[in-house]
């Protein structure tokens, strides 16, 4: 049994949208379990993450898919807060050579989340991991729409009213679920 675990911060619930199209993609594999892990601002105190139910599943993952949507140019706070109390991971190496991948979501057609992709990979990097990017080809259906393939992106128009439900670009969850999948593929060829 392969077991994936998607941790994310969500704030408008685009990002939360994209974690469920990856795991779904991920849930067509065969023996594949997926554990949607989304940080809220609740399991911040003093600035730091903490849950420990999900810093166990974490360890437990045979992969890491880690999201954000990109504000201001990077990982929201609320990911930062954890990625720092990742640190302890980090010191007794408990995610050395797991796969690790990565999403974003922001506003804007660039809104420079390709540094928040970078952020992610280097995080994984630092923590021994093996980065798994998007793989697929922009497509006219609308796949990889955005062109990344350091971890896959979404984007959506801003909604200042702050009344509108989210969506996805058809695109951006069809290049989710595909990334879900390719995911799930790495993860079982690495473990076999």
């Amino acid at each position: 049994m392969t077991t994936i675990a998607i941790i994310y911060f969500s704030g408008t619930g685009h990002a939360h949208l994209m974690a469920e199209a990856i795991a779904e993609g991920a849930q067509k594999t065969a023996d594949t379990t997926v554990h949607l892990l989304r940080i809220t601002g609740e399991q911040i105190t003093n600035g730091r993450w903490k849950d420990e139910a999900m810093a166990a599943q974490l360890t437990q993952a045979d992969a890491i898919v880690f999201g954000s949507p990109t504000y201001m140019g990077g990982v929201a706070a609320q990911f930062k807060a954890f990625a720092d109390w990742a640190s302890s991971a980090w010191a007794q190496q408990l995610w050395k050579d797991k796969i690790a991948g990565g999403f974003t979501h922001s506003a804007g057609l660039s809104g420079d989340k390709q540094g928040t992709l970078l952020y992610l990979a280097i995080n994984a990097a630092q923590h021994g991991m093996v980065w798994v990017g998007g793989g697929e080809m922009s497509q006219p259906s609308g796949v990889n729409r955005l062109g990344s393939y350091m971890g896959i992106m979404g984007q959506a128009l801003p909604d200042f009213t702050g009344t509108k439900a989210a969506e996805l670009d058809p695109g951006d969850r069809m290049t989710a679920v595909l990334y879900g999948e390719r995911i799930a593929a790495a993860t079982k060829r690495w473990n076999s």
